[in-house]
């Protein structure tokens, strides 16, 4: 992996940690008004950017293979984004949360080996294991025992989804060469059309300004942080194998355990610590592979 992808990378592990702990926190009554109140806020976000792009560098034009691959990924992100806040909702962060990131790297790097033919190099591979290998040991138990197979199967739920939008978009920006910008603003775009009669259905106007009130700086903060983590992966994505991206990203997951047993309350410090180094050590492998 070459030092712009891997500290594109990075950089995005941050930014995501930092918007899974806002919609931990938002804890919204709602789920769906959440989800479509993000995306709507996320589409806006993205217009200026867009009009700019299109000033500076216009881009090809998709096709309708480029935009059946946006409604792709927006109907799968979709599907992610309820799964995750219904499991915030249910269970630890410290549970979910290294459940959805560790289940859709695992996924991905198989199907990447197996459908695309990537062939990490051995000390690839041996960070790829580390990095798996924290991630699951970073899965603590929730305090609440009830609701901790729930969450853990909103959390492994959510990590099938990641994998399959990992692959459907690395596809996208790179065998396709869709520019990143335009794909996920279309994506945010068509994710607030599909999301709009879900949220009408439970509950409409009503509902989303009931959400507004109770979390909206919440909202704010994963409508920009949340696409911006995900482009930052796209144009990671675009200069390295899915296989080695994949789980490297993966590093957010020190950042929201250790913050989830910090101001969250959830403890296994010591797991969490443990985590950390084995991760650690898997992304300076990836780094030097």
């Amino acid at each position: 992996m070459t030092a712009t992808a891997l500290a594109l990378v990075l950089a995005a592990a941050v930014v995501h940690a930092t918007w899974n702990v806002l919609a931990k926190r938002a804890r919204p009554a709602n789920s769906v008004a959440f989800v479509w109140l993000c995306s709507a806020l996320s589409a806006l976000a993205y217009v200026p950017v867009v009009a700019a792009l299109f000033v500076i560098a216009p881009p090809r034009a998709f096709g309708a293979t480029g935009v059946a691959f946006a409604a792709g990924t927006a109907l799968i992100h979709v599907v992610y984004f309820i799964l995750l806040q219904r499991g915030y909702r249910a269970g630890d962060l410290s549970l979910v949360y290294p459940l959805a990131r560790g289940t859709g790297p695992l996924l991905a790097t198989l199907v990447a080996v197996a459908a695309f033919g990537e062939r990490p190099a051995p000390l690839a591979a041996a960070g790829i294991a580390a990095i798996l290998a924290g991630i699951f040991l970073s899965a603590g138990t929730s305090h609440r025992e009830r609701d901790a197979r729930v969450s853990a199967a909103y959390g492994i739920g959510a990590g099938v989804a990641i994998a399959a939008f990992t692959l459907w978009d690395k596809h996208a920006v790179s065998a396709l060469a869709l520019q990143p910008i335009l794909y996920d603003f279309s994506r945010t775009s068509l994710q607030t059309i599909v999301t709009l009669p879900l949220a009408l259905a439970r509950g409409g106007a009503p509902a989303v300004r009931a959400t507004w009130r109770a979390c909206g700086r919440e909202a704010i903060g994963v409508a920009i942080l949340s696409p911006l983590a995900y482009l930052l992966i796209l144009y990671a994505l675009v200069r390295a194998p899915v296989s080695l991206v994949a789980p490297a990203r993966e590093i957010s997951i020190v950042l929201g355990t250790v913050v989830g047993a910090r101001i969250f309350a959830e403890g296994h410090l010591t797991r969490r610590a443990l985590a950390a180094l084995l991760m650690l050590a898997g992304i300076a492998a990836i780094a030097r592979a």
